[in-house]
């Protein structure tokens, strides 16, 4: 049964501040960000459907690291940096494609096997003896759950992916995700002009659904309610209202969506959200799946990225359903768009004196206090001297730990 969270769970006199203005403008912050959230946590990246053949292979890139997700001979699903051991070139140039039976670095023409070991390289004569596996490939942590395929770039603080997402498994398992398969022009992507952590705090909470999204409300707005992060995911179920929806594509979303007799009775008439910290959220829709999240490029650049998988049964009703539903998606994430950039700048303004956040928000504290725990800097309200802000961190974090 899907756990539900009611503003009575909420504590009594918390702490209605957000984090401080600094923190959303500090360079030396968001170095320490990438190394500490970006790289050190899981990271979703697609889908198994999207390598489904030996050979086919799909890049990521993340804060200055590079990775190849590649479909063994075997097929099993490997990641490799994407890093030729002989001079650092690209092994592969194109985010997605197919390799054949071994991948060609374009720099010299070294080769490797879909293991990522060392096939040859050009012209050996001219070079030391080398080993097939410690002049391969380098590789990366890489975990699948319900189909979703998540890597890694360094070890970090978070568990395994099935027990990070352990909590949401028994009602995602109802979706049979794994037999899903890429929407077409599944993936999408642009910029934000704003500091990723400003786009976390507005899809942290629903308060601001009545206002700033006309079709979500109308959608589930009577029901909708966020949970708190509780050690490092998010769950929060819209029920669709009663009534059948005043929107044109809500109005012909309810009426065209079939009824999904594999879902349980809730699920049928639902979308349900999982927040994963630090920057993804998975949409479980009846018609569809999908997912985004966001990376910094610079402290006021955010890169956001995302991708949708059907059913591979869909039928013409059901097909309509989700060209509707991301309909909605997209509108809602455009109404967000200039939320998350007015957010921003406000705390450059004289006049910003921090947040007040409802009760309704308390998502976005619980958000806010996950980041302390791993970066208790952040809980500072002056902003460190200029070169002191990792040492900072790292003593505040020997003190709690003493």
């Amino acid at each position: 049964m899907f756990e539900t969270y009611k503003n009575q769970n909420i504590p009594a006199n918390w702490d209605r501040s957000g984090l401080p203005a600094w923190t959303y403008f500090n360079e030396e912050l968001l170095t320490l960000e990438k190394e500490v959230l970006f790289l050190s946590h899981w990271q979703l990246v697609c889908h198994e459907a999207d390598l489904p053949e030996p050979g086919d292979y799909l890049c990521f890139d993340l804060c200055d690291e590079r990775a190849i997700l590649l479909r063994g001979a075997d097929h099993k699903l490997r990641a490799f940096h994407n890093v030729c051991p002989h001079r650092g070139s690209r092994v592969v140039e194109a985010m997605r494609g197919s390799c054949g039976k071994a991948l060609v670095c374009p720099f010299h023409g070294w080769s490797f096997n879909l293991d990522g070991t060392l096939r040859g390289p050009a012209q050996p004569k001219s070079l030391p003896k080398l080993n097939r596996e410690s002049d391969g490939l380098q590789p990366i942590e890489l975990e699948a759950w319900q189909g979703f395929v998540f890597i890694r770039f360094r070890k970090g603080p978070q568990p395994n992916v099935g027990d990070l997402l352990r909590r949401a498994t028994a009602d995602v398992a109802h979706y049979g995700i794994p037999k899903m398969v890429p929407a077409e022009d599944r993936f999408w992507g642009w910029e934000i002009d704003a500091n990723w952590k400003s786009v976390r705090d507005v899809d942290n909470e629903g308060y601001h659904v009545p206002i700033a999204h006309p079709a979500l409300q109308d959608l589930y707005g009577d029901d909708y309610f966020d949970s708190p992060f509780v050690e490092g995911t998010s769950l929060a179920r819209g029920r669709f209202n009663a009534h059948p929806g005043q929107g044109w594509s809500v109005r012909h979303y309810r009426k065209i969506l079939p009824e999904s007799a594999h879902l349980p009775e809730e699920a049928r008439t639902s979308w349900f959200y999982i927040g994963l910290f630090p920057n993804a959220v998975i949409g479980l829709y009846p018609d569809s799946v999908m997912f985004y999240q966001e990376f910094p490029s610079a402290v006021g650049k955010t890169l956001q990225r995302g991708a949708v998988y059907r059913y591979p049964d869909e039928s013409r009703a059901l097909r309509l359903a989700r060209y509707l539903s991301s309909r909605i998606d997209r509108d809602t994430a455009l109404e967000d768009m200039q939320l998350i950039k007015w957010s921003w700048e406000a705390a450059k303004s004289s006049a910003y004196r921090g947040v007040i956040l409802s009760d309704l928000e308390y998502g976005v504290r619980s958000y806010h206090d996950r980041l302390r725990d791993v970066l208790p800097v952040v809980g500072l309200a002056e902003e460190p001297a200029r070169g002191s802000l990792e040492a900072i961190n790292r003593t505040l974090l020997r003190d709690r730990a003493a």
